[in-house]
């Protein structure tokens, strides 16, 4: 246990002293124990009971899980040396064992026996879910299956977990790829200054004079936002549009692996007696049907179009009156959209963006937790993965409740977007319960000298809403693990806690607590504020179409194409039916549409809309209570955050807000409430 710091479960991962030859010994000795104990449970000659089943089984699992958590993390945020290589290697071997486990047909009797119980109605609710929803997984993972059927079900299910993690590797390797070395500063007029440092600092660090860009967000999207050059925009967009497509490396080209990966997808959806792959998707979420996923997409998209078609020609009459762009490529669109909301609200996001520090940031978002939930969240020392990374606890009345890594920065060598992953979960073991603890990841401008990093507004947004999913993990009151937190939680609902949260980034009160100018630590001015609010609207409906766009392509890919069809004819007639933005011909957006090829959201994009339903509808009630308040926290707490995946997540809302949820305040949230009907 000391040698191997992934084998020592005695307090937080010593993430600082974990390396690539840890990665298998502790792997192998980590599946060996589990498969130990699974045998140990099904060749027990008692009655099947919770302490004999899932005790035993929970405990081999759970450190599997956390030493597998801890890998999977590293190899997603640093360029460690023979990390990726370690972990393609551990993948097929973990992925394999959650295959047996689903198969095992000795363990399906005993869950069969528990739930086959007379006192099975009286169990606690969260016991009775975690079996019910064990029984469904038995019989989703193939455990019914006829034995040659199992065999190729586990290919299957394999194959798929490496083409997953091979599609995220060459986003990333595409992304880190590409660089430009620019000497002339002129190239880079319009762009702020402080971009402008960073790009200086970047080239510095590599040795180099001049300007380094590259594809990384927090430098791809100043230099579209704001660069003059349109040559300079067409240049990067071009390149940010060809990642991980035929037009580079063949090595990081991902068009074969979505190819295979939509074979398979159909294949397993097909051995477990589904028609598609998006049938068996929807087996463990909120929707019912594709169909009615389908439905509510259009339904929404007819609502949104007429806003998105009046903020497109909008966008194109300002460009060409006040920009003399008498076209509007895919290059422009977020150069003209930034210059036309100066114009029209008379403030930039550069503008907004010095009130937004990443200390006072942070100040205000716990502040925020602390009105609704009464929390405290301080600093605290841990073992980290990086220089960039600290460590806090939540605490309550003097009681830990649990902990977060908060990684904010964009850096080479660490997966683009942002994202919430669990270190491990809150349960109950022995006398003492186990603190939740989580992985908040960012990908923000980091500091440049000695100023310190200044977060966009969107990027606020984006740290409110995975702290939101964090405190969803954090704040369950669940100890059975398979219920706790946001395990169990349908898909489709689990974007409900961190959508929610991004609500408060708009509340007057909030921003004055969480803004002070850069230079003369003034918080926001409320002439500023108004602007903010005048502009929040500012072509959401464009956005939303977007929005729908990715998720219609999702759901009918899923469902619909045959897997040897053509998905970029599939994407064209999505966006012939609700977008207004049309991409140019070798734009590739599928190959590097990681939610879905590379990550959990295959045939489940929707989830983001269909949750925005519930968040601001959830939203709504602390607007009808004034605002943030405890009061409607507590309620927001105990019927939502606190039951974590123990019941279902309709029935969570419905006990918060004494009703079904409603689309009436999404569309106003939205600014559309005069939708054609």
């Amino acid at each position: 246990m000391k040698d191997n710091p992934l084998l020592d479960f005695t307090g937080l991962p010593r993430f600082n002293e974990i390396r690539a030859e840890h990665v298998a010994p502790a792997i192998d000795q980590l599946l060996d124990e589990a498969r130990a104990a699974v045998a140990r449970v099904t060749a027990n000659p008692e009655a099947p009971s919770w302490d004999n089943v899932e005790g035993p089984l929970t405990d081999a699992t759970e450190r599997l899980g956390i030493a597998w958590n801890a890998v999977y993390h590293l190899n997603s945020v640093l360029n460690m040396e023979g990390m990726r290589d370690a972990f393609n290697a551990a993948l097929p071997k973990v992925t394999l064992f959650g295959t047996e486990l689903g198969q095992n047909l000795e363990l399906f009797a005993k869950y069969q026996a528990l739930a086959a119980l007379p006192d099975f109605a009286a169990w606690p609710q969260a016991r009775r879910t975690v079996v019910e929803h064990g029984l469904r997984d038995f019989r989703l993972s193939g455990a019914e299956l006829p034995d040659e059927k199992k065999a190729r079900y586990v290919e299957v299910s394999t194959r798929m977990s490496e083409l997953s993690a091979k599609f995220s590797e060459n986003v990333q390797d595409a992304t880190d790829a590409w660089v430009k070395i620019i000497a002339d500063e002129a190239e880079l007029a319009g762009v702020p200054d402080d971009a402008r440092a960073m790009f200086a600092a970047m080239a510095a660090a590599d040795g180099k004079e001049g300007f380094k860009l590259t594809l990384q967000f927090p430098c791809y999207f100043p230099v579209m936002q704001y660069a003059d050059s349109r040559a300079l925009r067409a240049e990067v967009y071009e390149a940010y549009a060809k990642r991980a497509s035929e037009f580079g490396p063949a090595a990081q080209d991902n068009t074969p692996i979505m190819r295979e990966k939509l074979k398979l997808a159909r294949e397993e959806a097909q051995l477990l007696g589904f028609a598609s792959y998006a049938e068996l998707s929807l087996a463990t979420k909120m929707a019912e049907s594709p169909e009615q996923v389908i439905a509510f997409l259009r339904d929404l998209a007819r609502r949104a179009k007429p806003y998105a078609v009046a903020d497109r020609q909008a966008l194109e009459a300002f460009a060409r009156e006040s920009l003399g762009l008498n076209t509007l490529e895919a290059w422009d669109i977020a150069y003209a959209s930034e210059k036309l909301r100066q114009a029209r609200y008379a403030f930039s996001d550069e503008e907004l963006r010095q009130y937004f520090p990443e200390g006072r940031v942070l100040e205000g978002l716990f502040g925020v937790v602390r009105t609704l939930y009464g929390v405290d969240i301080r600093k605290a020392d841990a073992p980290v993965w990086h220089d960039d990374v600290r460590y806090f606890e939540i605490v309550k009345d003097g009681e830990l409740i649990g902990g977060f890594y908060l990684d904010l920065y964009a850096r080479e060598g660490k997966r683009p977007g942002a994202w919430m992953a669990d270190v491990f979960g809150r349960r109950a073991k022995g006398g003492t319960v186990q603190k939740p603890v989580a992985f908040l990841t960012c990908n923000f401008t980091r500091p440049v000298g000695d100023k310190p990093a200044l977060f966009t507004h969107d990027e606020v947004i984006t740290l409110f809403h995975e702290f939101g999913h964090g405190l969803h993990h954090l704040l369950t009151r669940v100890d059975e693990l398979g219920v706790s937190g946001i395990s169990g939680v349908e898909w489709d609902a689990v974007e409900l806690p961190s959508q929610f949260m991004e609500n408060f980034c708009w509340e007057w009160d909030v921003l004055q607590g969480m803004t002070a100018h850069v230079d003369s630590g003034e918080p926001l001015p409320k002439a500023l504020y108004d602007k903010m609010i005048a502009a929040k609207n500012f072509q959401n409906g464009m956005m939303t179409v977007r929005q729908l766009e990715f998720s219609l392509f999702d759901m009918l890919m899923y469902h619909q194409m045959d897997p040897d069809g053509d998905w970029m004819a599939l994407l064209e007639a999505v966006r012939d039916e609700v977008a207004v933005n049309r991409p140019p011909a070798y734009n590739r957006f599928p190959n590097t549409f990681s939610h879905i090829f590379g990550g959990g959201y295959a045939a489940g994009y929707y989830s983001y809309k269909w949750a925005e339903v519930l968040s601001a509808d959830a939203y709504a009630a602390f607007e009808e209570a004034g605002g943030a308040n405890p009061e409607t926290g507590a309620r927001f707490w105990n019927e939502i955050l606190a039951v974590g995946g123990s019941r279902p997540a309709l029935e969570s809302f419905r006990a918060f807000r004494g009703r079904d949820p409603e689309i009436d305040a999404l569309l106003r949230h939205g600014g559309m409430v005069e939708a054609v009907h």
